[in-house]
């Protein structure tokens, strides 16, 4: 993919449209609070699959480590967790696994985790979400849980950055064209439908077809540097972290 350039100005708040801006801001706001639990529900539901992973390979049973994932979620905002760490010199990656191993070391039995919000601030996970997410449990058994979570990581980055380019798309009404092209962004996840074939249902000529998906290519590395910024510090830091998130994802094939 060619990841393209977004252009980050440097603004006086640096945590302004990160992930540590979404938790900083919910916590002022207080758990209870309308804004606080749309924070939890974003950040359950772009990250809770890769921590939901890395308790699975460690051991800790599926209904357990639901539990213990959303109520982790519950509690980052509650105790305001995020002041204990320090954002100069790491990763909301780094930062968010660190909290979880605190956060699990501390709720001794699954008792205690529900009483400290497990299960009851988020969303119930739907069954067929939670199923894949147990088929990768099966696909990495022979994988160490940092490995797993680093990968699975990098995947909900690519799938929230996808499901952007598709609200894009929605909004300009090219949705069904986005989702005719969508194999070919899928960055090998699924077989790509091949021109010919596509340019008879949608009825576009195949040369268009080609032009439409580089240009969606390039938006898609564009929303993607953007994601991987709002995980970061420094913006000099997000081709670091694109190279060691691709790094994990290569590691897998």
């Amino acid at each position: 993919m060619n990841l393209g350039s977004v252009e980050v100005n440097a603004a006086a708040d640096a945590f302004t449209s990160t992930r540590w801006s979404v938790v900083r801001a919910a916590g002022a706001s207080g758990i209870s609070s309308v804004r606080a639990l749309d924070a939890l529900s974003e950040l359950c539901q772009i990250y809770w699959r890769p921590l939901y992973l890395f308790l699975r390979r460690g051991g800790v049973t599926p209904e357990d480590a639901q539990d213990l994932t959303q109520g982790f979620f519950a509690e980052l905002i509650r105790d305001r967790t995020y002041f204990r760490a320090d954002r100069q010199k790491g990763r909301f990656r780094s930062f968010l696994i660190g909290a979880l191993k605190h956060f699990v070391a501390d709720a001794r039995d699954h008792e205690r985790a529900q009483k400290r919000g497990g299960g009851k601030l988020c969303e119930p996970l739907d069954e067929a979400t939670v199923w894949e997410a147990e088929r990768q449990v099966a696909r990495n058994q022979r994988w160490e849980a940092q490995r797993v979570y680093d990968r699975e990581w990098a995947e909900a980055l690519l799938r929230q950055s996808l499901d952007r380019l598709a609200q894009e798309c929605a909004f300009a009404g090219k949705a069904a064209l986005f989702e005719a092209l969508r194999s070919h962004l899928s960055l090998g996840m699924e077989e790509a439908v091949p021109y010919d074939q596509l340019a008879i249902k949608v009825r576009r000529p195949a040369a268009t077809l080609r032009k439409n998906v580089e240009r969606l290519r390039a938006r898609y590395g564009d929303i993607l540097r953007e994601e991987v910024r709002g995980t970061v510090f420094d913006p000099a830091e997000v081709d670091e972290e694109l190279r060691y998130l691709c790094q994990a994802l290569n590691s897998g094939t």
